[in-house]
Parts: C-alpha cells; structure tokens; sequence
C-alpha cells in the first residue's frame, strides 16, 4: 500500500511501514509510553484538555510524575532510549533528538562518556535509524554557563545541530550569538524554538540574529506574508508540531492550524510531535489527523513527508 492509500484510509499501522522524520521531539518526553511504563512503573498518561501556558505544562509535567521516571544521568539516558524506542514503532527513520547542554553537570563534565552513551543506546535500541545528534539549550540559562557546557560538548565532534527552547521570552534572542557562532564553526545545522509563543517578527530576527537554517514551531510567520516570503526564499524550514500547538492554545483546531497557510506560501513544512508523553500523538497519527481535518492532501502530506528526509540547502 502506498503512503497515500493507507493515509486516504486513515491505517495507522500501513502508515508506520513509511519512511518518516522527527525533527522536533525532546527527548526527556519524547519516548514510548508503555515502554517507560513497562522500565519505569509510571504509566504517564497524555494530556486530555488544553493548557494555557507553559507554565500549566511544567505543573502538568509534574503532577504526572515525569520527574521521577527519569532521575539523574541514567534517568536521562533512559528517556533517551524511550525515544529511539517510539521513533522505531512508529517508522521513523530519521530522527533528530540529544541531550541539553546542562546535562553535563549530571557527569561530571564528561563530555566524551555522556556522548559515547547516547551512541550506545543508539545502536542497542535502533542502529538503522538515522540519527542526527542534537545538543539544546535552555533560554533561561545564562550565556556564560551554556557556553561553558557546550564547548566540551562540540570538541567531541559528534553533533550536528544546535536547538534553542523554553520561554520565548526569557532573554532577548540577540544574547545567545557566541553559543551559535561557535555551533556555526563546528558545521552544525543551527535551530531555534521560536514563533510558538511570539511574533512573526520574532521570526525573521531570530533567523537573521542566529543565522538559523530551521526553525522549530514558526507558526507565528503565518502572520505575516513578509515574513512567510522571507522564510520560503531562503528555504528556512519550519519543523511543526499541530497537536502541540493546539494542546497549548496556540491554534484553536487542527483545521484551522496556520501550516496550511505557510505550506501554501511555499514555506518547507514538516509534521513532527513535540513530546509524544505529554500529547499523545506519534508522527504518524498527526499525518492521519492533517488528513482528517482536511488541512491537506494525502499527496501534499506525502510531498510534507518528504520534506523531512533530506534537509533543504539554506539560500544565504
């Protein structure tokens, strides 16, 4: 069965048979539910309203015990390996997922045994997907302590892209040029969460400050066909999350998400889950949902799919 058919047909399990990205999951919340819950003996079951804030997500987070499922450095490691597990049950053959910078405290500083353990999981749980290693940042850590737990972290070499997440708002975006410059010197793929919370403006300076090749949610660029002209000459894409964005008040519906409108403004779009403990929702299914809702195609969604395959040359 085609991707298309068995997306028409609404097969989830058709569906996993395809070649498929995730380009945007944490791996602290990105991993398998029952197989946390089969290791672990927490069984952390997804959100069931929409929260309004992210503040309400870190209460949720909380109350849902997700704290003590993943203690410590070896807490970490597990949650990490949760999500090769989720990634290989749902097909998904390139995956972008790592460790936060500050997660070096949790080793002492080692950089190389914090790295060689990733790897190992990755070759244990799912040798055959790709994996793109990822290191992440916290906005509300100060530059000066990002920079000095990045750096051992890029000298191993084993890093490909840098994202950068939590508040929107806690620092301005210009404060963290001399971490990504140095990414930037190590040949990674620089990202950034931006445009899920903010403006369409903060789009455009966050690519132009950072010298982003992709951004993580953007569907404020939506806003603005400025900024969606910008975005879609440059061939900066947009790595979206729909259930994300509507379990957070962001859109109000799947139909009425704002990728439709970026997809249409030839801006590269892909469809990835975000953290698939606390929504629910594995790649796959959020195809099945686009289609649904109406929102596309069962050809555009496979051109979407596609999308995450490969990644787009930058026009600089």
């Amino acid at each position: 069965m085609t991707f298309e058919a068995a997306l028409a047909s609404h097969d989830r399990d058709a569906l996993v048979a395809w070649p498929k990205s995730e380009l945007h999951t944490h791996a602290s919340l990105g991993g398998s539910r029952s197989f946390v819950r089969e290791r672990t003996g927490i069984d952390i079951v997804p959100l069931d309203r929409v929260l309004a804030s992210m503040d309400e997500m870190h209460d949720w987070v909380s109350a849902n015990r997700v704290g003590e499922a993943f203690p410590g450095a070896a807490g970490r490691m597990l949650a990490i390996e949760a999500t090769f597990v989720q990634a290989r049950a749902d097909g998904v053959t390139r995956l972008e997922a790592g460790e936060d910078v500050w997660a070096l405290t949790l080793w002492d500083g080692d950089a190389l045994g914090l790295t060689a353990a990733m790897r190992a999981i990755h070759q244990r749980v799912a040798p055959d997907i790709e994996w793109i290693a990822q290191l992440g940042l916290s906005r509300h850590c100060p530059i000066d302590a990002l920079m000095r737990w990045a750096e051992p972290l890029l000298e191993t070499g084993a890093y490909q892209s840098l994202d950068l997440y939590a508040d929107e708002m806690a620092q301005p975006i210009g404060v963290f040029k001399p971490v990504y410059k140095a990414a930037r010197d190590k040949g990674l793929r620089l990202k950034a969460h931006v445009g899920e919370w903010g403006t369409a403006d903060d789009v455009w300076q966050a690519v132009e400050e950072l010298g982003l090749d992709e951004v993580q949610h953007g569907i404020a660029a939506a806003q603005s066909p400025a900024v969606m002209r910008f975005l879609a000459d440059h061939r900066i894409r947009l790595n979206i999350c729909p259930t994300s964005n509507v379990m957070l008040g962001r859109v109000e519906s799947i139909a009425k998400h704002p990728i439709r409108t970026l997809f249409d403004a030839g801006v590269i779009v892909t469809v990835n889950t975000d953290d698939v403990l606390v929504f629910g929702s594995s790649v796959s299914e959020e195809f099945i949902r686009l289609h649904q809702a109406g929102v596309f195609s069962a050809a555009e969604l496979n051109q979407i799919r596609l999308n995450g395959l490969t990644d787009p040359v930058v026009a600089r």
